[in-house]
């Protein structure tokens, strides 16, 4: 009996595609609704066929909103012939159905109407992947409306990455951030529409590319070479040796945020204009030791600028990604394989376990989980 009612009711949802395909047509790709008006009410319509662009490439869509509109025209129609029938205080006909479909717009559009929300809380460098993300879109399956796109476009575009050899993690960013652009317009623009970058299977691949910490001897042999050397570059590096800081916030710094003269001298890492924080817990002090003490006093010494390193950063935006290519390209002989310019905060982390510092205390240090996870 339940097999009975499972086949009767496939069959049922069969026999309306079936009935909404009958008013579908494609014209040039794109569906349109089309159904004749019945004589009886025709006198009701300026014309004797309604037709109706349905904006979309998707049949099942499509099928949807024909279902809608018959509907709706089914029961506008009955009114209209129940006025006619000899019933005291028949019901009036509802109002002729307004059926609207708007125009979804392109992922260009979507990303500019996107960052025209998003920016102001947010700093250049989201700019720039949102940007860069939704170009890797648009080269490999074009500038389209974005209900345009569907699932199998977005598992062709999964596969792409990984045929140019990007990890999954990479893959899951780009994904996240194509994901974004799309949920807020489908949301700003009142769209039903799924988005199709939603539920794509993206595999955890064993190919993340870990960070080491740098090992300490290397480190002090590091520290070395940079009172050597004496320049801007190495004031950085030990600046992020003895720290932990990420290196957009070293690069970002004002002069008045390395205090020297204090009784405990400290690094104030706070946001600027020309550079926001990665979060709210990267709002910190960091005692200057060591290396990082020495980088700092350099720097008030030499310093031809307000802002600590003129070379990155000026008082519209801070170059931290320029600087992190010119250090890691100085870094890689120096260093073991793995390691990069971010492999010191992953080495102040275990510095300061080795000197069984409580949890809470590293964290705040490294403006939380962030000294691991970047």
């Amino acid at each position: 009996m339940h097999a009975f009612f499972v086949m009767r009711a496939i069959w049922v949802d069969k026999m309306v595609d079936k009935i909404c395909e009958r008013y579908l047509y494609l014209k040039r790709g794109v569906y349109y609704f089309s159904r004749h008006v019945p004589v009886d009410v025709r006198q009701h319509h300026e014309c004797d066929r309604i037709v109706i662009c349905l904006k979309t490439k998707s049949k099942n869509a499509a099928n949807r909103a024909a279902t809608s509109i018959v509907n709706k025209l089914d029961d506008y129609w009955l009114g209209l012939r129940l006025q006619t029938l000899p019933i005291s205080m028949a019901r009036q006909p509802a109002a002729p159905p307004h059926v609207s479909f708007p125009a979804a717009p392109t992922l260009s559009d979507a990303l500019t109407a996107y960052l025209a929300i998003k920016t102001h809380e947010k700093g250049p460098v989201f700019v720039r992947t949102a940007t860069r993300n939704a170009g890797y879109v648009i080269a490999e399956l074009g500038d389209r409306p974005i209900d345009n796109y569907t699932s199998l476009d977005a598992a062709r575009f999964r596969d792409a990455l990984f045929a140019r050899g990007l990890s999954s993690s990479s893959a899951k960013r780009i994904f996240g951030s194509v994901r974004a652009i799309i949920r807020l317009t489908l949301s700003e623009h009142g769209l039903d529409h799924k988005n199709p970058f939603a539920g794509i299977y993206l595999p955890d691949k064993a190919d993340a590319r870990i960070r080491e910490p740098i090992p300490l001897t290397v480190i002090r042999h590091l520290q070395q070479e940079c009172r050597e050397l004496d320049d801007d570059r190495r004031w950085i590096i030990a600046l992020l040796s003895d720290t932990g800081m990420r290196p957009a916030e070293t690069v970002g710094l004002h002069l008045s945020d390395l205090v020297i003269d204090a009784e405990i001298p400290h690094v104030i890492v706070k946001a600027h204009a020309w550079r926001p924080l990665k979060t709210k817990a990267s709002n910190r002090e960091i005692p200057l030791v060591g290396a990082a003490l020495w980088a700092a006093k350099r720097l008030h010494a030499n310093a031809t600028h307000e802002i600590a390193f003129p070379r990155y950063c000026n008082m519209d935006a801070a170059k931290a990604d320029h600087a992190s290519a010119a250090l890691n390209k100085w870094l890689k002989p120096r260093v073991p394989e793995s390691c990069v310019i971010h492999s010191f905060r992953h080495s102040m982390r275990d510095r300061l376990r080795a000197v069984e510092r409580p949890a809470d205390v590293i964290d705040q240090l490294g403006a939380g989980a962030g000294l691991v996870s970047d």
